[in-house]
């Protein structure tokens, strides 16, 4: 009886301590697999991947990092008007598309409790430059993290902590836009 307690206590210590990332678009992310090659498992992420792709930053978002990708889902681009994600997948409209998704993205590994503390010390609000040249607005009341645009669009964080070989990523339900 004692023997087998303690390889109960063992093994639940184990999960513990190898805590899985999320699931994400029903698929498990792998923290030995970088931004791309997780996100093409999402279901959730399809437009971001098609977009990723029509862009050409495949390669870079497979870089070595680190980045800290604030990723939508398939529903946060379907909130955009109408033809929006067409119009943006055609060649001639590359460079709007490279610089919306690119004010996703920080160079920077950036796991939430670390946004956190950076709002705290900047007392309630934190400045999150992107590699896009955007610069959100992060806050957070409780667990719930937002991120502000510079269209006043807001987005939520709605799964943190995704950690990639080359950095992490945090699902959001709005797509960030940068001012025009």
């Amino acid at each position: 009886m004692k023997f087998r307690l303690s390889v109960a206590m063992l093994a639940l210590s184990t999960v513990t301590a190898f805590a899985a990332n999320p699931m994400v678009g029903g698929a498990e992310m792998l923290d030995t697999k970088n931004i791309v090659e997780n996100a093409v498992n999402s279901a959730d992420h399809t437009t971001l991947v098609a977009a990723v792709q029509a862009a050409g930053l495949v390669e870079t978002l497979s870089g070595a990092g680190p980045f800290t990708v604030f990723a939508p889902t398939n529903d946060a681009f379907a909130k955009l008007p109408a033809g929006t994600v067409d119009t943006l997948l055609k060649p001639e409209n590359n460079d709007q598309l490279t610089k919306i998704l690119t004010c996703h993205v920080v160079a920077a590994d950036a796991m939430s409790d670390a946004i956190k503390k950076m709002v705290d010390d900047d007392k309630g609000t934190h400045p999150v430059p992107t590699v896009g040249g955007c610069t959100l607005q992060a806050k957070y009341e409780g667990d719930v993290i937002t991120l502000t645009d510079e269209m006043g669009n807001v987005a939520t964080v709605t799964i943190a902590d995704v950690k990639q070989s080359n950095g992490v990523i945090h699902v959001i339900d709005t797509v960030m836009l940068p001012a025009m």
